[in-house]
């Protein structure tokens, strides 16, 4: 129980990690909340209205449809950040396992798996999802499934490269020579050594899909009007930014927002987790 502690409170009193659960708190409010405080409907059009400045009855004011801006950023959060993690979650789910067999067990299947991720990476990950997105079609459902195609190489690769260099340790070798199957093994021994790995990975990767997923939207290949999708708003905006450039600053800044919560998350755990000095001393 005093060691539970003892790790709770370091975990908190690291700034990043800090910084990084208040902003993780106050989005997830806004994602599960989000019902209860946005005061208009997102997608009604109301031209008479339109342009408002913010007020008491706007708060952040009103589109070039008359449609309050806070509800649809409010409405986007559970989309762009909701994406964002079903895309991670997938690909992890997809790229893990693959990596820990590959790299346990080598031979022609490490030689096929590899061959495949070698080719993919030598695209850069925006220009190879912006061909999967273009081929499949505008919608948020395919650009899901481009950012899965794309992002669950790396999670492979890393956890291959961790799995080959943990097989030949002590531990495993023990493994095998109890006649523990793979299978086991992989579960028992390896994978938990290349969650921490996997966690800080996932956390970063998150505020990287986001950007994707908004980017994406933005040049018209994700969301699609009258969707609020993040990016999507900034595209809508672009036309009136000398008009009112806060069109396309509101959405931005919830963009920027959780991007820096997940790299501070990101960093709070890898320090949190230790994990070079972890590896070193392995």
């Amino acid at each position: 129980m005093d060691t539970v502690l003892t790790k709770s409170t370091a975990l908190v009193r690291n700034p990043n990690m800090l910084g990084g659960i208040i902003l993780a708190v106050f989005l997830a409010g806004v994602m599960f909340l989000g019902g209860a405080l946005v005061p208009y409907d997102p997608f009604k059009i109301d031209m008479g209205n339109r342009l408002q400045e913010a007020s008491t009855l706007h708060w952040l004011g009103t589109d070039q449809l008359g449609r309050d801006i806070f509800s649809r950023i409010v409405f986007g959060a559970k989309l762009t950040i909701g994406l964002g993690m079903l895309a991670i979650f997938m690909a992890v789910c997809i790229g893990v396992p693959i990596g820990l067999i590959s790299g346990y067990i080598g031979g022609r299947m490490d030689a096929f798996f590899m061959r495949i991720i070698d080719g993919i990476l030598t695209f850069p990950d925006f220009i190879l999802a912006i061909a999967i997105a273009g081929i499949l079609g505008p919608s948020l459902t395919n650009i899901v499934i481009a950012i899965v195609l794309v992002r669950w190489i790396v999670y492979a690769r890393v956890v291959r490269g961790l799995v080959l260099s943990e097989k030949e340790k002590e531990y495993v070798l023990v493994s095998k020579t109890s006649f523990s199957s793979p299978i086991k093994t992989i579960r028992l021994h390896l994978l938990p050594h290349v969650m921490p790995d996997i966690i800080v990975m996932a956390a970063i990767d998150v505020g990287k899909v986001i950007l994707l997923i908004s980017a994406l939207s933005y040049i018209g290949l994700g969301a699609q009007p009258p969707i609020p999708e993040w990016g999507a708003m900034l595209n809508d905006g672009q036309g009136y930014f000398q008009v009112k450039p806060s069109l396309m600053v509101y959405p931005g800044l919830a963009i920027m927002v959780t991007v820096l919560c997940c790299n501070l998350l990101g960093d709070g755990l890898k320090s949190h987790f230790d994990i070079r000095k972890g590896r070193q001393e392995l």
